[in-house]
C-alpha cells in the first residue's frame, strides 16, 4: 500500500508517519513544502520525503503517482501576509483533489474541524466547509474527519497549556468557560491508520472528538494537578480581545483575529462521536493529560 500525506511536517503529520510506518508492506510519501523541514521528519525506510507545491499541479501529480490513498492534513487557522484561508484551505485542497484524480488515487481523507460548514459566518469554518465539499464532490472515495483541539507531542494545544502552567498564570478568553472535547493525537493517528486499510468507495463525514467534555479552564487546572503545580486564572473579556486583535492583525497583516478568537472560544459539540464507527478506543482525558505532562517535564 502507498499512502501520500500532505502537511507531513505538522505535529499531526509526524505522529501519523510514526504510526503508519509500523504497518507492513507500506510506502509513505511525506509531502512537505520546504526541504528545510525534511530533517525534522521521523526516520524510517518506509517514509519518502517529497517536496510539493500546491501551485504546481505537476509536482503534486508526481508526489501522488502510484498512491492508493492521500491524507490531506495541510491547512491554516491563523492567516499571515503570505497565506490566507482562500489559498491554504480551499485552493490547496482543490489542487490536491485535482492531482489525485489525475494520478488515479483511489480515495482521499481530509482532516477538517468541528464546526466546519460552507454556510458558516466564520471565515475559517466556512473555508473548511468549502474544502470538505471539494473532497466530497470529487468522485473519489472520501472520508472527512472533523476534529477538535488536539493534544500530543508538539501540538499547539498542548504547548499552550504547558506554557501557561509553567508560568503559573493563565489569562483566558472569557474566563475559559467554553466546552472542549480534546482528542489524543495518537487516537487520530490510529483512526487514520484504520481508514487507510479500509476499502473506501463512498463519501462519509465523521466527527471524531475525545471521550470527555470539560471547560477549557478545568482542563488546564486538571493538567496542573497532574503536574503537581498550581496556577492562577485571569479573565480577558472576549469583546476587548477582539478589539485588540482587529487592530493588531491589521498592523501586522495577519495573526490572531476576531475570526480566530471565535474559533478558539466555540463550544466543541458533536451529535455522534465516530469512535465506534471507526473501531477505535479513545484515550481517557486524564491519560492524555499525563502524556502531556511528561512532554512538559
Amino acid at each position: 500500500m502507498k499512502v501520500a500525506i500532505t502537511g507531513a511536517n505538522s505535529s499531526v503529520g509526524k505522529n501519523l508517519l510514526v504510526r503508519l510506518s509500523k504497518e507492513k508492506d507500506i510506502t509513505i510519501v511525506a509531502g512537505v513544502r520546504s526541504e528545510k523541514v525534511i530533517p525534522e521528519l521521523p526516520k524510517n525506510p518506509a517514509i519518502k520525503p517529497t517536496i510539493i507545491n500546491y501551485d504546481d499541479i505537476q509536482s503534486l501529480e508526481k508526489a501522488l503517482d502510484g498512491a492508493d490513498i492521500v491524507i490531506h492534513l495541510a491547512g491554516i487557522l491563523i492567516e499571515t501576509k503570505h497565506s490566507n484561508y482562500a489559498n491554504a484551505n480551499i485552493a490547496a485542497t482543490a489542487a490536491i483533489v485535482d492531482a489525485a484524480k489525475k494520478s488515479d488515487v483511489r480515495s482521499i481523507i481530509f482532516i477538517s474541524v468541528v464546526g466546519a460548514s460552507p454556510e458558516s459566518r466564520n471565515a475559517y469554518f466556512r473555508s473548511k466547509g468549502v474544502a470538505e465539499e471539494l473532497v466530497l464532490s470529487s468522485g473519489l472515495g472520501a472520508r472527512i474527519l472533523r476534529t477538535p483541539i488536539l493534544f500530543g507531542p508538539n501540538a499547539a494545544g498542548s504547548q499552550a497549556i504547558i506554557g501557561m502552567i509553567s508560568s503559573g498564570q493563565a489569562k483566558l478568553l472569557g474566563g475559559g468557560h467554553y466546552q472542549m472535547r480534546p482528542l489524543d493525537i495518537d487516537d487520530l493517528s490510529e483512526a487514520l491508520t484504520i481508514l487507510c486499510s479500509a476499502s473506501i468507495q463512498d463519501q462519509v463525514t465523521y466527527e471524531l472528538v475525545g471521550p470527555e467534555s470539560a471547560p477549557y479552564r478545568d482542563i488546564i487546572e486538571m493538567t496542573a494537578q497532574v503536574m503537581g503545580k498550581t496556577i492562577t486564572f485571569g479573565n480577558v473579556p472576549i469583546l476587548l480581545a477582539k478589539f485588540g486583535a482587529t487592530i493588531t492583525s491589521i498592523l501586522k497583516g495577519g495573526g490572531i483575529t476576531p475570526t480566530v478568537i471565535d474559533v478558539i472560544t466555540q463550544d466543541e459539540i458533536v451529535k455522534t462521536n465516530a469512535d465506534s464507527a471507526l473501531g477505535i478506543t479513545l484515550t481517557p482525558m486524564k491519560q492524555t493529560l499525563e502524556k502531556m505532562t511528561s512532554l512538559g517535564d
